[in-house]
């Protein structure tokens, strides 16, 4: 029977991921180097699971960079900023783990110490990926009971330990399929919620989500174990039976495996009992809006698919939500991790009476794990105006009646490349282009300027102030484009006449944006006594001093972020400039000349990175664009960030 709630809300959900993302080329480099027999495993799993970046919270040799208790005790820290609390605010704390860095105490208490958390309830759920759903119970039924005001819940795993050079060398590579499988499926991370009253969440305005029930059942007494870590392989000898750890390492008794044999039926099992949980009335009739579920590997979707139409549940597959292939499979902490994403992605995009199910299904010895929430309109937030935004004018007031749509969810604003529709190359670095704009577009939309637009608060004096700062941004584009068009030299010289294509369709268009600055009544005549603010400051010296250095291939993915704002971001927000500021429809002649003219500089870029990657003899383009891309993200953002900044 679930466990139901009446008075359990999620106050946040946060975070923490290890280290950059690790690319299905770079795990080598992270766990034990591979023997022809493993090479092919890797590759038929690899090809199956989805996968295509990951974290690891170990360096190259084997060390450890983040231990498990670290990596919660980020989770938690973001969890809680994101809600505005403090450690001393929380009385419960419960964690779910497979195992933290010691045996023993509880993984909880070493949470506590790692941060010098004051006194408070603890309790550590030992388990696989369900073991998130127990803790989370836990925590749940300390706030229903009243017992705390605010609880938290965090989930950590760090497999990689155990997938490590040293360890696999003692067995010669040889081991079974069974513990090669896991090393190509599992990687690092923490999630956390902070559980509580009624209140609005951070990530979707005006409305709070609150927790239904939760359901979790083990059909261990029907199955064998199917994932395990301190048995041999046969199952039958502990690994603390044997006279020593040495002894017990060498006979395999401390290789972490997977029997995939017996994983058909986990989805059975689970769908099953989902079924009977909609048949009793827990599942409303109308259906699920959004679908988090946990599976390991994008073999799985179909299979989970199917089983909901013949139980006659099927879930619209647009409605389900999956950060799998960019984040990896986390274990227990994966439930977290896709959850804080899905609102941090998805938030604004949900609507009061939404409900968003997630799903775990756990292999260790068959554990089914549920989780149901619905959206509520959050009273309080709907009479409060929001903090950091001044009263509306009487403009602003007029433009309230507008549709509340009239600015984009977030989540539509696609990527400027899909990886599916890519050639299969180039796959793997748009996947990881991919991820870095999805946080890149998030964290855009939740500037003071976006919010300000999306609150109908934004005033032309506001406008003027934005390009103003853009104006000598965007003059400065093909100046470092041809510098380091001009820095190309070798094979890559072949790539300097395409780029300076580029440049020069580019050379005039700052042009275009003063004119609109001027139209929208602008003063500034001299375009040389505009100044960018701090974050095009640092942009515009980056791009500049990188464009210098011998051969920059990595400009392909400043050209990539810049490029994607103009032709998917800069689009999206014309309709509400539009309605909102009283200006003649040529003010606008940049957003809407960009938003038309930036597709055809993006195919041009895709063509770009195809030549690179074939010219690349040393192996480093792709990474090279990976980080320009993530530092012109972090820069264009503070761009953004300070239109509003000084007034």
């Amino acid at each position: 029977m679930p466990v139901a709630y009446s008075n359990v809300y999620l106050q946040s959900a946060g975070m923490f991921l290890p280290g950059a993302p690790v690319d299905n080329a770079g795990m080598d480099a992270f766990v034990a180097p591979l023997n022809r027999i493993s090479e092919r495993i890797k590759r038929r799993i690899l090809a199956e699971n989805g996968i295509q970046t990951r974290h690891y919270a170990i360096n190259g040799e084997g060390q450890t960079v983040f231990s498990n208790a670290r990596m919660a005790a980020g989770a938690i820290e973001e969890t809680l900023a994101l809600a505005g609390k403090k450690l001393s605010d929380i009385g419960f704390l419960s964690s779910g783990s497979s195992g933290g860095d010691a045996l023993m105490p509880g993984f909880a208490s070493m949470i506590q110490g790692e941060m010098a958390a004051p006194p408070m309830e603890t309790l550590s759920v030992h388990g696989v990926c369900a073991a998130s759903v127990g803790a989370m119970q836990a925590a749940a039924m300390a706030v229903e009971s009243g017992a705390h005001a605010l609880a938290l819940s965090v989930a950590s795993e760090m497999p990689s330990r155990l997938f490590k050079r040293s360890r696999f060398a003692a067995q010669g590579y040889d081991t079974d399929f069974d513990a090669h499988f896991l090393r190509w499926m599992l990687s690092d991370g923490a999630g956390a919620v902070l559980l509580g009253g009624p209140k609005a969440l951070p990530q979707a305005n005006g409305l709070r989500l609150k927790l239904k029930w939760t359901h979790q059942r083990s059909f261990a007494g029907d199955y064998p174990v199917c994932m395990q870590l301190g048995l041999t392989a046969d199952r039958g000898t502990s690994h603390l039976d044997f006279p020593a750890w040495s002894d017990a390492e060498a006979a395999g008794a401390l290789a972490l495996r997977q029997d995939i044999r017996l994983l058909p039926h986990l989805f059975d099992v689970c769908i099953h009992e989902y079924a009977a949980l909609a048949h009793q009335g827990w599942v409303p009739e109308r259906g699920i809006d959004h679908f988090l579920c946990h599976y390991s590997s994008e073999r799985f979707i179909p299979v989970v698919d199917e089983l909901l139409g013949k139980a006659q549940l099927s879930i619209a597959r647009e409605r389900w939500w999956s950060n799998l292939a960019w984040r990896g499979n986390t274990g227990a902490a994966s439930i977290f991790i896709m959850l804080s994403e899905f609102l941090q992605k998805q938030g604004q995009r949900l609507k009061a009476g939404d409900t968003v199910l997630c799903f775990i299904p756990e292999s260790g010895r068959f554990t089914a794990g549920y989780m149901l929430w619905e959206v509520e309109p959050d009273a309080s937030a709907e009479q409060t105006p929001e903090a950091g935004f001044p009263r509306k004018s009487a403009q602003s007031a007029q433009s309230a009646a507008l549709p509340d749509d009239a600015l984009p969810d977030v989540s539509t604003i696609a990527a400027p490349h899909d990886p599916a529709a890519a050639p299969s190359q180039l796959a793997p670095l748009l996947t990881e282009l991919a991820s870095i704009w999805q946080d890149y577009r998030s964290n855009v939309w939740r500037t003071p300027l976006l919010q300000r637009m999306r609150t109908r608060q934004l005033q032309i004096t506001d406008y003027l102030r934005w390009m103003s700062h853009w104006i000598p941004q965007v003059r400065e584009g093909s100046l470092w484009m041809r510098e380091g068009a001009a820095s190309l030299t070798g094979d890559y010289a072949t790539l300097a006449s395409l780029i300076d294509l580029h440049a020069g369709e580019e050379q005039n268009d700052f042009k275009i944006l003063h004119s609109d600055y001027l139209k929208a009544g602008g003063t500034e005549t001299d375009i040389n006594r505009l100044r960018r603010n701090p974050g095009g400051e640092a942009l515009n010296a980056y791009l500049h001093n990188l464009a210098a250095t011998p051969n920059p291939i990595g400009l392909l993915g400043a050209i990539y972020i810049i490029e994607g704002t103009g032709q998917r971001i800069v689009p999206s927000l014309l309709p509400l400039l539009r309605q909102s500021l009283p200006l003649p429809p040529d003010a606008f002649r940049f957003l809407e000349y960009h938003g038309a003219n930036d597709e055809n500089h993006l195919e041009r870029w895709l063509l770009a990175v195809q030549m690179a990657l074939e010219l690349d003899s040393e192996g480093t383009a792709q990474q090279a664009i990976l980080q320009t891309a993530r530092n012109t993200a972090a820069m264009y953002l503070m761009q953004f960030q300070h239109v509003l900044a000084e007034r």
